[in-house]
């Protein structure tokens, strides 16, 4: 009996053991719903972070696999060929936008200037395109009167010479006394260019002798020099419409006719009002040029000129005009000094 209850108890122990580790088998297969003691019931969490891990190291181990792929001689072209053309890309881009800068830097100057200064030096820049038609050759005589009453006659010759890049004035001058203590302008060469200031020769005679002549041709001072009485060489090259800064101040009627009003003013004296003829650059001494442009005919009625300090200075004026050949042409014109009295006039030969 004892041997049997022993077996008994044996199996019995046996057959709760067995019993013990299906359950456990089973409670870590289908976890208790309920709460559960600090240890159970976490194998779903850690199925999911296993399962995240393992996708994690596959897809790592495919692009390693991807990466370590041999590519093919004609691949390995097509990919250095897609570098190049990412290369020339970018620098296709570079040159564009350093031609964009560019261009809105060019536009920004442009903006900087008013209406007025914009109209001002399109007028400019057709007066100073506007030229002759044809070679011509005019006579006259210079009267020049002095402050003190003194008057001066002076034949005179203009010539004018068209060439297809330009043309040229030439201004002789043929005084019948010629000072023996002194030099005589006799000839004045303008050679004018629309897109650059003009060109000035002069030759003088010295002394009184006609054999010792000779002619200077720098232009920055030639131009301020008295060629004829009160006309500067500057004058008769109209040099003022070559100045940068031109503004339209206004339109209205001068002298029974419609006028433009353009003023001129000269980069030089403007920027530095004590600059004198000492300097090394010699301007024209104007500050500013103001002039009435006949809107029909794109010529002047009437012009003054300002000096350094702001004063009026010189006033220039057509006198009177000649029909010939059907066609209105100037036949007298002046120029009046206000500061010192003196006057200018050239009176043309025309023919009937």
């Amino acid at each position: 009996m004892k041997m049997l209850s022993s077996s008994f108890s044996s199996s019995s122990s046996s057959s709760k053991a067995m019993s013990d580790s299906r359950t456990t088998r089973l409670a870590a297969a289908s976890p208790s719903p309920r709460p559960s003691p600090q240890g159970r019931g976490r194998i779903v969490p850690g199925l999911r972070k296993w399962r995240a891990a393992g996708l994690a190291r596959n897809a790592s181990e495919k692009k390693r696999a991807f990466n370590r792929c041999s590519l093919s001689p004609r691949e390995k072209a097509r990919v250095r060929g897609n570098g190049l053309c990412k290369k020339k890309f970018i620098s296709f881009w570079l040159v564009t936008l350093i031609l964009f800068l560019a261009m809105s830097a060019t536009a920004e100057t442009t903006n900087t200037l008013s209406d007025a200064e914009i109209q001002g030096r399109q007028l400019a820049q057709q007066l100073c395109n506007a030229r002759p038609a044809e070679n011509l050759t005019k006579t006259g005589i210079l009267k020049f009167r002095d402050g003190k009453g003194t008057t001066t006659e002076i034949p005179v010759k203009i010539e004018t010479v068209v060439t297809a890049a330009n043309w040229t004035s030439i201004y002789e001058l043929s005084p019948q006394v010629l000072p023996t203590n002194g030099v005589v302008p006799i000839k004045l060469t303008v050679l004018h260019d629309s897109a650059n200031s003009n060109s000035y020769a002069l030759t003088i005679i010295q002394g009184g002798d006609p054999k010792r002549r000779w002619t200077k041709d720098r232009s920055d001072f030639v131009a301020i020099l008295n060629f004829a009485g009160d006309f500067l060489a500057a004058d008769l090259g109209l040099e003022f419409f070559h100045w940068p800064d031109q503004k339209l101040l206004k339109k209205e009627f001068r002298r029974n006719c419609a006028c433009m009003v353009l003023e001129s003013t000269n980069p030089d004296l403007s920027s530095n009002p004590n600059l004198s003829s000492s300097n090394a650059s010699l301007p024209v001494p104007y500050s500013r040029v103001v002039s009435w442009i006949d809107e029909e005919t794109g010529g002047i009625v009437h012009a003054e000129a300002y000096d350094a300090k702001g004063e009026l200075l010189k006033v220039f004026e057509p006198k009177s005009f000649k029909k010939v050949n059907g066609q209105w042409e100037l036949q007298e014109m002046e120029i009046r000094n206000v500061q010192t009295g003196s006057r200018t006039r050239l009176e043309f030969d025309l023919k009937k």
